[in-house]
């Protein structure tokens, strides 16, 4: 990750959630942005397969209403732009055998934002005065994610 995508990354967590976050933090970001986006086409995959398709398109995702407000809400922040190239390449991690449809393919950096939006909102909810997340936050916020995503 280059280092003008790191101070992004620090601004949109500041932003988002008043969070300091560091380099490892944006690895434990990477990795639950990429596992969450796999489960998510995980279950698009089996609808579409269920419907006979060859394609995951878009209603295929399983996107509740609280990820879609999370991924307006990621859309309205100052860093959207900058970080979308990059949730866009943590998106292109997945091995599955449907294609995606174009549509699909390009809203899934909404949906790795979202879910950014939603992790940091996690910490907050987690410990309300949390100012820089340890390992254990990320481990209670992925057990959560696990349960719900």
């Amino acid at each position: 990750m280059v280092m003008t995508s790191v101070a992004t990354f620090e601004r949109f967590f500041r932003e988002t959630a008043g969070l300091d976050i560091d380099k490892d933090d944006l690895k434990r970001h990477r990795e639950f942005v990429v596992r969450k986006l796999n489960d998510l086409l995980i279950r698009g995959q089996a609808a579409a397969k269920a419907n006979l398709r060859d394609i995951v398109e878009p209603f295929d995702l399983p996107i509740t209403k609280g990820l879609q407000e999370r991924m307006r809400e990621f859309r309205k922040t100052e860093e959207a732009t900058a970080l979308e190239p990059v949730l866009r390449e943590m998106a292109s991690h997945r091995p599955f055998d449907l294609r995606l449809s174009d549509e699909t393919e390009a809203r899934l950096a909404d949906v790795a934002g979202g879910l950014s939006v939603a992790l940091a909102h996690a910490f907050k909810i987690i410990d309300p005065k949390l100012k820089n997340p340890q390992t254990e936050h990320w481990e209670r916020s992925f057990r959560l994610f696990d349960l719900l995503v």
